[in-house]
């Protein structure tokens, strides 16, 4: 390999690695509702801001893109992508019915390694709460709901519940919406964390399945109340 070509490929290698951080971070402001749906995504604004050129930029929004969390359209430029509030609905019917059956499966498959992992988890989590640190309350709540589905020991399972939770994640961060039944949703961790530490965890799958019910609930409502809104309604388009 040629001077030239090593410079070509360490350059390459730098762009790829500042364009993974760009989506790491470009992914956490839309999911945390820091950029709302609808929002144009201003490339110099950005490029400023990450102190980047657009190259390792446009990678970033390439893959966001793909993920469905971010639009392109030409000679219009990037654009977070709206929430569908039909397609949110049915994500949320999924995962009731995931979260159910993978508390069934880890009611007979959850190690003591992994309850203890939980428990840590609920921990950091009960702190976050009464710091108020709704952020990392959130995040935290997500793992441990991530470690219990994990914990049934079927990576099929883990991995389509860790999909349909990026949708979820970023409709709860644009809603704002555990901030309105934020204590309500604590309580529930707690009762779910008794039923863990049961013996034979017998309502370890109902009340999973209940706290995800009522969390769509919760967030459907404040989504659908954004839509009745005629300023908004174009920022949050369902189809029909």
């Amino acid at each position: 390999m040629s001077a030239t070509q090593t410079l070509l490929k360490t350059a390459r290698l730098r762009t790829l690695g500042m364009s993974a951080e760009i989506t790491a971070r470009l992914r956490t402001m839309i999911q945390e509702g820091e950029l709302a749906p609808g929002a144009r995504i201003d490339e110099k604004a950005f490029c400023a801001a990450f102190d980047v050129s657009k190259t390792p930029l446009r990678e970033a929004l390439k893959v966001l893109v793909a993920e469905g969390l971010v639009l392109h359209r030409q000679y219009i430029g990037y654009r977070v992508a709206p929430v569908d509030l039909d397609e949110l609905r049915k994500t949320f019917e999924a995962l009731h019915g995931l979260e159910a059956y993978a508390g069934e499966l880890a009611a007979q498959r959850l190690t003591d390694a992994a309850l203890a992992r939980i428990e840590r988890k609920h921990q950091a989590m009960v702190d976050a709460h009464a710091a108020g640190r709704r952020t990392d309350y959130f995040r935290i709540n997500q793992e441990i709901h991530q470690l219990i589905i994990d914990s049934a020991d079927n990576v099929v399972i883990s991995t389509i519940y860790a999909m349909l939770m990026n949708k979820v994640h970023r409709a709860r961060g644009a809603a704002n919406a555990d901030m309105l039944r934020w204590q309500e949703s604590h309580d529930e961790h707690e009762a779910i964390m008794t039923a863990l530490r049961e013996a034979g965890r017998p309502h370890l799958a109902r009340l999973l399945r209940r706290h995800s019910e009522n969390t769509a609930k919760e967030v459907l409502s404040v989504i659908d109340q954004t839509l009745g809104e005629p300023a908004t309604r174009a920022a949050y388009p369902v189809r029909r």
